[in-house]
Parts: C-alpha cells; sequence; structure tokens
C-alpha cells in the first residue's frame, strides 16, 4: 500500500526535487529579493540533492548585482536619518543575510546611499544655527 502512495505521488509530481527547487527559487527572488548563497542554503535545508540545487540556480538569469541594488534602494531611503558609515554598515549586513556575497552588497549599498544624496557627516553629529 504505501508502494501504491509513493507510486501516486510521484506520478502526480508531489516528489518531484527539481520542480519544488523551481518553486523555491522563484519565491525567494521575486518575494523575498534573495541571493544565490541564500537560496542555495534555503534548498539545501530542505534536503534537495546538490545536483539539483545547482540545475536550479542555473536557471536563474545572472543579475544578483540588479536584485541588490533593487533591495538596497528600498532600504537606503529609511537610512536617511544615519551618518553615511553607519548606513553603509547595516546594508551591506542586510544584504549579506539576503545572501549576496560581500562585494555585490558593498556595491549595491554604496550606489544606493549616493543616489539618495547626501547624509549626515560621518561623525553622526548635527549642528543647528542659534540665534
Amino acid at each position: 500500500m504505501i508502494d501504491d502512495v509513493i507510486d501516486d505521488f510521484c506520478r502526480r509530481g508531489y516528489l518531484d526535487d527539481a520542480a519544488l527547487a523551481g518553486v523555491l527559487v522563484t519565491s525567494g527572488v521575486e518575494r523575498k529579493g534573495q541571493g544565490r548563497v541564500a537560496l542555495s542554503r534555503a534548498l539545501a535545508q530542505r534536503g534537495i540533492p546538490r545536483d539539483v540545487i545547482d540545475a536550479a540556480l542555473d536557471e536563474l538569469p545572472d543579475d544578483d548585482d540588479e536584485r541588490a541594488l533593487e533591495f538596497a534602494r528600498t532600504k537606503a531611503r529609511s537610512l536617511g536619518r544615519l551618518d553615511n558609515d553607519t548606513a553603509l554598515r547595516r546594508l551591506v549586513g542586510q544584504l549579506s543575510r539576503r545572501g549576496y556575497n560581500g562585494s555585490v552588497a558593498m556595491k549595491a549599498a554604496k550606489q544606493a546611499l549616493r543616489e539618495t544624496g547626501p547624509s549626515a557627516s560621518s561623525s553622526g553629529v548635527r549642528f543647528v544655527d542659534s540665534d
């Protein structure tokens, strides 16, 4: 009886690692903005074989830089009150946790912060004229 259930699940595609990997990669990219490292880790944690993970990631366009920059732009706006060094550190950390490698994260963070305009001085101290 168990073999019949397993055979039925296989016919229906319920036990298809490649299909699951494809869905998880798409979801991770579109909904969570994850990079390749985070996607690979998530698939491995589900017990998906390494060759299936590699095949699913190979289907992904090579646009980690663009996705990282898009994520960084949305987050950089909320960091405007911080000094540049702190904002950069936090933004790189957020990108790294999303699975972008260090150079991609740093490049995206710097560009996004440049685009949001000049921020506070690096000391974090703000002076106000008092009359």
